[in-house]
C-alpha cells in the first residue's frame, strides 16, 4: 500500500519512524456529469481569472484570501517550516481507556507501518504496551495543512490511528431529541430487549452493500441493451403503528429468519396484554365519515320536532303513572311485612310515608289530564 505521509511517532524519548497508509477505501460508484440532450461529457475547467487561460494541476498552488479579496500565496515549503513539533511527528500526549473516546469524534482511519528495520523494535514495544494496558494513545499530528488529534490502537498486529475531531468541532444536539413527553412501559422495553437479543449477534463480514450491487446490475444491463426498469419500491402508507404489535412481529420475524422456533417471551406478552387489552394489532388511520347534511325545510323539521315532543310528554305521563303504581305497591308490601312480623312504629311510619309519596306522585298526572 502506498504511504501518504512519512514521519515518526514520539513516545517519550523514543522515536519510531513510520509511514502513514490509508486504512479505508470507498467502493461507491461515481458518476460523470453529462449533457442530457446529446450525452456529451460536461467538464469543469480551471481558468485563471486574470488572463482567462486554462491552467494545469502543476500550475496550481495555495493561497489565503483576505477580507478585501487579495490573495496571499502559501507554498508547501512555508507549511513544512511551521514551528510546530507535529509537522513531521505523531506526538503521543496521553494514554486513556478506549471507552472515554466518543465515537462522534472519530474521523478517517490510517495504518502506521514501521519505516525500516531499525523501527521494528520500538514499533513492537509500543504495540505490545498498548495491548497489555488495554488503553489507547491520544496523539497530535499535522496532515494536509492542519494539526489534528489522533487515537492509536492495536488492530491485529498493526498500530492503527483514527483521526479525531477537536472537541469544538462536535455540534451539541440541541433541538434534536423529541420535545413531547413520552412514557415507555415495561412491557414495551421487554419486547425491545427480546428483539435486541435476537438481532444482536451478526457476522459483520456477511453484510454487504445491496444498493451498489443493484446499481452495478443496472449499469451492466444498460450496457448490454437488455435493461428493463423494475417497479420502484412503494412508499409505506401513513398509518398509526401499534408499537407493541410492531415489536412482537419483529421478534417473530427475526427468529423465523434464523430458523428459531418460539414466539414472544411470555412475560412480555402478558405485559402487552395487560397494557393494551389483549393482542396488539397494527392500527391504520381511519378517516371520519362526513356528517350527513341536515334536512332543509321548516315544516318537516317542525313536524318532527312536535312529534318528538308529544312522544316525550306521553313518555313522561307513563313514567309518572308507573312511578305512582310502584310507590303504592311498595307501601302495601311494606305494611304487610310490618303486620306479619309484629312491626315497629318506624316501619309503620315508613309505610305511611311511602303511601303518601305514591298519592302525591299521582296528583300531577290528574292535573295535566284536567
Amino acid at each position: 500500500m502506498r504511504s501518504i505521509w512519512n514521519g515518526a511517532i514520539s513516545f517519550g524519548l523514543v522515536s519510531i519512524p513510520i509511514k502513514l497508509v490509508n486504512a479505508t477505501e470507498s467502493h461507491s460508484i461515481s458518476f460523470r456529469q453529462i449533457h442530457v440532450t446529446d450525452g456529451g461529457r460536461v467538464r469543469y475547467r480551471k481558468v485563471c481569472e486574470l488572463d482567462g487561460e486554462e491552467v494545469s494541476a502543476a500550475e496550481i498552488g495555495k493561497g489565503y484570501e483576505e477580507a478585501d479579496g487579495s490573495i496571499i500565496p502559501i507554498t508547501d515549503e512555508d507549511l513544512a517550516r511551521l514551528p510546530i513539533a507535529t509537522a513531521k511527528t505523531i506526538e503521543i500526549v496521553s494514554f486513556v481507556p478506549a471507552d472515554e473516546i466518543d465515537p462522534l469524534q472519530m474521523d478517517a482511519a490510517y495504518y502506521l507501518a514501521a519505516n525500516g528495520a531499525t523501527a521494528a523494535k520500538p514499533y513492537t514495544l509500543l504495540r505490545e504496551a498498548l495491548k497489555r494496558s488495554r488503553k489507547v494513545a491520544i496523539a497530535k499530528f499535522a496532515l494536509r495543512g492542519r494539526e489534528r488529534l489522533g487515537m492509536l490502537r492495536v488492530v491485529d498486529d498493526v498500530i492503527a490511528m483514527h483521526g479525531l475531531l477537536w472537541p469544538d468541532e462536535i455540534r451539541r444536539p440541541e433541538g434534536v431529541a423529541p420535545e413531547t413527553s413520552v412514557t415507555v412501559r415495561d412491557a414495551e422495553l421487554d419486547l425491545a430487549d427480546a428483539l435486541m437479543a435476537t438481532l444482536g449477534e451478526v457476522d459483520i463480514e456477511s453484510l454487504h452493500d445491496d444498493y451498489r450491487e443493484a446499481l452495478e446490475e443496472m449499469i451492466a444491463a444498460k450496457a448490454g441493451g437488455a435493461y428493463e426498469p423494475a417497479e420502484a419500491a412503494a412508499e409505506p402508507a401513513g398509518q398509526v403503528i401499534d408499537l407493541m404489535a410492531a415489536l412482537e412481529r419483529s421478534v417473530q420475524a427475526a427468529k423465523a429468519s434464523r430458523g428459531e422456533g418460539g414466539g414472544v417471551p411470555a412475560e412480555a406478552k402478558a405485559g402487552a396484554g395487560a397494557g393494551s387489552g389483549g393482542e396488539a394489532e397494527v392500527t391504520p388511520i381511519r378517516r371520519k365519515a362526513a356528517a350527513a347534511p341536515k334536512a332543509v325545510g321548516g315544516k318537516k323539521s317542525t313536524a318532527t320536532s312536535g312529534s318528538g315532543a308529544a312522544k316525550k310528554t306521553a313518555s313522561g305521563r307513563k313514567s309518572t303513572s308507573a312511578s305512582s303504581s310502584s310507590a303504592s305497591a311498595s307501601a302495601k308490601k311494606t305494611g304487610s311485612a310490618g303486620g306479619k312480623s309484629g312491626g315497629t312504629k318506624s316501619t309503620s311510619a315508613a309505610a305511611k310515608k311511602t303511601t303518601a309519596a305514591g298519592k302525591k306522585a299521582a296528583t300531577p298526572r290528574k292535573r295535566r289530564s284536567a
